[in-house]
């Protein structure tokens, strides 16, 4: 039998299913007219889930301003610091100047301190401001301690500040002690005013400038080393001047420690609550 053009035999009439189809066509048997209906594929997300913590994490790094001070919340230690040190500089500029000098004098970590109450005197030594409390070292401790808590953590922050503190003034009043022994010094320079937080501040500025970027780290390094270099050529207080830079020594040598107390911080604070 002759076939059409639409695959019917001739001289019959085609079936009403298939009087629309054509040869050599897949996929056409369906009811006439029916149109062919195809699932609707799912858009891609716009940021997938690694994307969106990244957006998001990168919103949070967004320079405020604010974030430059402690807050109670966002940096206990160190707003919990700042308040106590409020109450002992107002102390010290309105209480009678003779209870001021007794209590410097009873929290000084001179050698003679440090031989019978070396824990007590190395913990009240801090609570205090030497000179002007809005002096340059109260605003570095500001600065340089809320930027470091915000990286590794208040506990942690607090050890970078009391080994500085502790550390610097063994190695200065050491020395000290021992030349008082030999005869090298006489023995009032086993007592004298020593006191502040200047040292846990140089080692916390040392301790930072290994978690900055290296065009913030540098400069850092360089000002505040060179004004303690001159503060030290200066002769002022060398006993001093060379706390604060050995200080500096030792944040700069905590380098490793707060770089890995940095990745433990963020991997808690990213699996934390909000």
């Amino acid at each position: 039998m002759e076939r059409t053009a639409v695959g019917g035999v001739k001289g019959s009439t085609p079936a009403p299913e298939v009087a629309e189809l054509l040869d050599g066509m897949p996929r056409q048997r369906g009811p006439l007219g029916a149109a062919t209906v195809l699932a609707p594929r799912p858009l891609p997300p716009v940021l997938t889930e690694a994307a969106t913590s990244r957006a998001a994490a990168s919103g949070t790094r967004a320079f405020r301003p604010w974030r430059l001070l402690p807050t109670p919340t966002g940096t206990p230690f160190t707003f919990g610091y700042a308040a106590v040190l409020v109450v002992t500089s107002l102390i010290t500029t309105y209480a009678d100047p003779d209870l001021v000098h007794a209590l410097h004098q009873g929290s000084s970590t001179d050698v003679a301190h440090l031989v019978r109450t070396p824990v007590l005197v190395l913990l009240a030594s801090a609570l205090w401001v030497a000179g002007e409390f809005l002096g340059s070292y109260t605003l570095g401790f500001l600065l340089v301690l809320t930027a470091l808590e915000r990286r590794i953590g208040g506990a942690r922050t607090a050890v970078v500040f009391l080994g500085g503190h502790v550390l610097a003034t063994l190695a200065t009043e050491v020395p000290v002690g021992l030349a008082v022994l030999v005869g090298h010094l006489p023995d009032s320079s086993l007592h004298r005013l020593d006191y502040g937080i200047s040292f846990g501040v140089a080692a916390g500025t040392g301790a930072l400038a290994g978690l900055l970027r290296p065009w913030l780290r540098w400069p850092l390094l360089v000002l505040f080393g060179g004004m303690l270099v001159v503060d030290l050529l200066n002769f002022a207080d060398p006993l001093t001047n060379w706390g604060h830079l050995i200080s500096l020594v030792i944040g700069i040598a905590m380098w490793p420690l707060v770089r890995r107390w940095r990745a433990a911080h963020t991997r808690q604070g990213s699996v934390g609550p909000g």
